[in-house]
């Protein structure tokens, strides 16, 4: 949600302050740009830029100033460490940077670059502040949860000039550090892969004290010379003014920049969050390309606009590059403000060749306002090992509730406990499946967090009752921010405690939000943690039940009369870091901080928590799902959902939605219809809007739209199943939810820059959402020679390149896949938690060499059991017209008792796609289960149905189609 002009008197204060903020009547108005730096804006970021551009202009004349004193390497288990020297003028006086690079176990590389000075405390603070001097080196606390083990193999070669390590798989993976200048290149199969500082744009600015400048004498009537710039630009080195606030910097400068180049790599992905394609754009101009660089920085900026490298809500700095059959990655591990060029070079092998020969360098440059040079280097080959490395680090996944991957029912905001239930009565009753109805910040008490509206909101339990009944649930907001108002017992404990963010005089922060004048709660603190979990005990927040879960929103944070509509970087957090080096990450924080509270609701209550948030970083993945923000109901925020969700799960953050419908605005019938059936292939799937919006719940959409809206619902829990096993996969390894072409058939050129369309888990199954308005038929890539059959008639495609599938509004365009087996639950329910025992339906979707493989993954869908065994875990393969059931889970300690709950859960129907046209008719198998075959007809592919195949779904079982006899048809 974001600024509203409803009335009220709290708020007359602060109109004018808001004023500049503030557009939402109706959503006209695109973002405010100037409310948001842009690169020439933000000091550090011009800086490294224009050394970029002295370092091209020079060319190679050029030498970065950075070298290896050799006599300091040391080399002990698989780790080097060693000295950089900065030259820092011409008389040769040098910075002392240690440098540490560590190969690990899993292949992957990490390289961390210090300042002696900072890390040692030997500089002066300006300002009196209270800041450390220390660069920021707590992020790797706070996301990196494993993968850190050194490699015992990795074996280094010194040299004059340069050293060599290889490391990785076999000893393939190579690092060859140079001296003089410093770089690094590293290796897979001897081929070079990934470059460091080849450009020479490594630049740590190093500290230094600010020497004051004696202002020149004026003799009265005489005016001052202009001053003349000589050296480097100091003008925003010591402060920073933008939007009316300054920023003290009491450190000076002390941004960190590297050039990072992917030779013969013409596509890079990652770098959420922005809206804008999946491979992304050249940012130094020219037609097409973007201007600024790739922003990364947290912030709240509503209304975005489309094919922007401007910031958003989150921000994950690890990127993929991918060439045919090669795929690599980089993460820069900083959670200060990072901005990251991109510039595309064609290189000819042989300038007599004519472009015969030639490669694609994608070179960029990285830069961060402070902390360490902190990059993590993977070398693949293929997108899954990029994904699996990377997970391994950050950690992968969380594997949600059922529920949570279910529909969401959302608004800003439901008005009374009433309007809630009437709402739930009513979806019932035009029987349209939902699973979880949310509350925004009107349900509460005075905006103030942990209550309930006495007039409004009455009988909160009575309302969480009726919910149960249908095994439905209720999400409540609850922000960072803290209503400061006398008497209000949570502001009182905070301030008493001291477990707010302070400001650079060491004084609780003080800014305005939601409930006007507020603090925020320092999720840095330890102690902040512990008090959080408190407050969300049944007993403490009163009105909660076991069916609330919470959505944590406006926490990348957003202040309303802060710089750039955030937290001044000045500000002071637990330990005494200053915000500028902890921005990115802050959100994660928060998230962490509630989900550690729902773990602790109740005690000996552990089921996993859900909780959504706004804000994220690497590692957020971990503690729930995101959405993209405050989206407007337009077709371009409609199609740019899916490179942005596709952005973020190859960037580790699978569980992603978009506000089906918009959250800005009143969507046309045919664009809300549009978005509930994409919306159905989302990882995360609610439908949210404005407080000024119409209502738009699916039944007052009318005929034919509501029937055409829930049977796109009806699709996603039929296909739930197929969702959560996408999801353990997820959760294991990191392996995306929808996924790119490009990371399914990394061989296929065509596909790298595919991105409206994508994969579903590992079921074959290929989605292409209407995304354009009036569109009746979509043109689908398919990317082999593989048989793809609709997945509602069997209409048969086959052939590479693409094909133009009818769509009119009451169809979705999607494929099936010759070659698989994914389950379904065909009965239709109010609620996932109705389903849990409903039979299951197996689709087999047979291939050129008819055969077929899927998975199934069940457990509980609620607590931790699975980790002690509580599951189910079978593959499901046809080959040689035999299907076979088998168990691949691991036994526990509550396997026995899991399987014992679920051993009546029936396979109910078998249905076979692609059959041969052999099996015709009305036919038997072995023990007189009847089959169903009906032949190919037109364009549509032969197909059969087994009903009641008398097989469980927790059995081992075989059923043997070689034993297919035909019944003659009753007369």
């Amino acid at each position: 949600m974001h600024l509203s002009l409803k009335p009220s008197s709290q708020w007359t204060a602060c109109v004018a302050l808001l004023s500049g903020l503030t557009c939402l009547i109706a959503p006209t108005a695109a973002v405010k740009y100037e409310n948001f730096k842009t690169c020439d804006q933000t000091g550090f970021c011009k800086r490294n830029r224009a050394y970029a551009d002295h370092a091209g202009q020079v060319g190679a004349s050029f030498e970065s100033p950075y070298r290896i004193e050799p006599d300091s390497l040391s080399w002990e288990q698989g780790q080097l460490r060693g000295t950089i020297l900065k030259t820092i003028d011409a008389a040769g006086e040098t910075v002392r940077l240690p440098i540490t690079i560590s190969f690990l176990e899993s292949g992957s590389a990490r390289v961390v670059v210090d300042e002696e000075k900072r890390q040692k405390g030997e500089i002066e603070l300006r300002h009196d502040s209270m800041a450390r001097k220390e660069r920021y080196n707590e992020v790797e606390s706070l996301v990196i949860i494993g993968g850190l083990s050194l490699s015992l193999t990795a074996k280094e070669e010194r040299d004059v000039g340069k050293t060599t390590v290889k490391y990785g798989p076999n000893g393939k993976f190579a690092a060859i550090v140079k001296f003089s200048p410093f770089s690094i290149d590293f290796a897979r199969d001897g081929a070079t892969q990934v470059k460091l500082n080849d450009r020479g744009l490594l630049n740590m600015e190093h500290w230094r004290p600010k020497i004051e400048k004696a202002e020149p004498e004026q003799k009265e009537g005489e005016e001052l010379p202009a001053e003349v710039q000589t050296g480097e630009d100091e003008s925003t080195w010591w402060d920073e003014t933008f939007g009316g606030n300054t920023d003290s910097k009491p450190r000076g400068p002390e941004s960190i920049a590297l050039d990072i180049t992917f030779p013969g790599y013409d596509h890079v992905y990652g770098i959420p969050e922005h809206a804008g394609p999946l491979s992304l754009k050249q940012t130094r101009g020219g037609s097409g390309n973007h201007a600024d660089p790739y922003r990364l920085y947290n912030a709240d900026v509503f209304e975005y606009i489309m094919d922007s490298p401007m910031t958003l809500y989150g921000s994950i700095p690890f990127m993929q590059a991918h060439k045919k059959d090669s795929t690599v990655g980089v993460f820069w591990l900083n959670a200060a403000e990072t901005w990251i060029d991109i510039i595309k070079e064609k290189e000819a092998h042989n300038p007599l060749s004519l472009g015969l020969g030639s490669k694609m360098d994608t070179k960029t440059h990285w830069f961060s306002e402070s902390g360490l040079l902190d990059v993590f280097i993977f070398l693949g080959p293929t997108p899954k090992d990029i994904t699996k490395a990377y997970g391994e680090l950050t950690g992968f996944s969380q594997l949600p509730q059922e529920f949570s991957i279910t529909y969401h029912q959302c608004r800003w905001n439901y008005n009374t406990d009433e309007d809630v239930k009437d709402v739930d009565r009513k979806m019932t009753k035009y029987q349209i499946p939902y699973d979880v109805i949310w509350l925004d910040i009107e349900y509460t008490d005075d905006k103030k967090y942990f209550t309930w509206d006495p007039l409004t909101f009455p009988d909160p339990i009575g309302m969480l009752k009726q919910l149960d009944e249908s095994e439905r649930k209720l999400v409540a907001i609850i922000d960072p921010h803290i209503k400061k108002k006398d008497g209000y017992h949570i502001v009182d404990e905070l301030t008493k405690k001291d477990l707010a963010v302070h400001n650079k005089e060491g004084n609780a922060y003080e800014g305005w939000c939601w409930p006007g004048s507020s603090y925020w709660v320092d999720c840095f603190n330890p102690a902040a943690i512990e008090w959080w979990k408190t407050l969300f005990q049944y007993t403490a927040f009163k009105g909660s039940a076991e069916n609330v879960f919470i959505w944590n929103d406006m926490n990348e944070p957003s202040v309303f009369n802060g710089p750039e509509t955030t937290m001044p970087k000045d500000n002071l957090h637990h330990g005494n870091w200053e915000h500028r080096d902890v921005h990115n990450i802050n959100g994660m924080t928060f998230h962490n901080a509630t989900y550690q509270a729902l773990l602790s609701r109740k005690k000996g209550e552990l089921r996993r928590p859900f909780i959504l948030t706004r804000s994220y970083y690497a590692g957020s993945q971990r503690l729930g799902a995101m959405w993209t923000g405050d989206n407007q109901a337009s077709w371009d925020h409609l199609a740019a959902s899916f490179p942005m969700i596709l952005n973020n799960g190859i960037a580790g953050y699978p569980f992603a939605g978009a506000d089906v419908g918009g959250f800005f605005g009143n969507p046309e019938k045919d664009l809300l219809t549009r978005w509930y059936q994409a919306g159905a292939f989302y990882p995360f799937y609610r439908g949210h809007a404005h407080i000024d919006t119409r209502r738009r719940e699916p039944y007052l959409a009318g005929e034919p739209y509501t029937g055409i809206i829930t049977r796109a619902l009806r699709l996603r829990y039929a296909l739930l199943p197929t969702w959560y096993t996408a999801f353990h996969q997820a959760s294991v390894d990191g392996t995306p939810i929808i996924r790119p072409h490009y990371f399914e058939y990394p061989s296929d050129e065509q596909g790298f820059a595919v991105d409206d369309q994508f994969f579903v888990g590992s079921t074959g199954l290929l989605a292409h959402p209407v995304v354009t308005e009036g569109a009746e038929s979509v043109e689908m890539y398919l990317p082999d020679d593989e048989l793809y059959f609709d997945y509602f008639d069997y209409t048969l495609y086959s052939g590479k390149g693409k094909h133009t599938i009818s769509a009119p509004l009451d169809k979705i365009p999607l494929l099936m896949q010759g070659g698989h087996i994914f389950p379904r639950k065909d009965r239709p329910r109010r609620s996932s938690g109705l389903m849990r025992f409903d039979p299951y339906t197996l689709v087999i979707v047979l291939g050129k060499v008819g055969m077929a493989k899927g998975e199934l993954y069940v457990d509980d869908g609620d607590s931790f059991e699975y980790e002690q065994g509580a599951y189910i875990h079978r593959t499901f393969e046809f080959s040689n017209n035999v299907l076979e059931s088998k168990n691949i889970a691991t036994k526990g300690k509550l396997t026995d008792k899991f399987l014992k709950t679920m051993k009546d859960v029936a396979v109910e129907r078998i249905i076979l796609v692609g059959i041969p046209a052999s099996w015709t008719g009305k036919s038997t198998l072995k023990g007189g289960v009847e089959i169903e075959c009906h032949a190919a007809e037109g364009p549509t592919a032969a197909w059969a149905t087994v009903k009641k195949p008398g097989v469980k779904v927790v059995e081992d079982w075989r059923i043997d189609f070689n034993s297919l006899s035909h019944v003659r048809d009753e007369i």
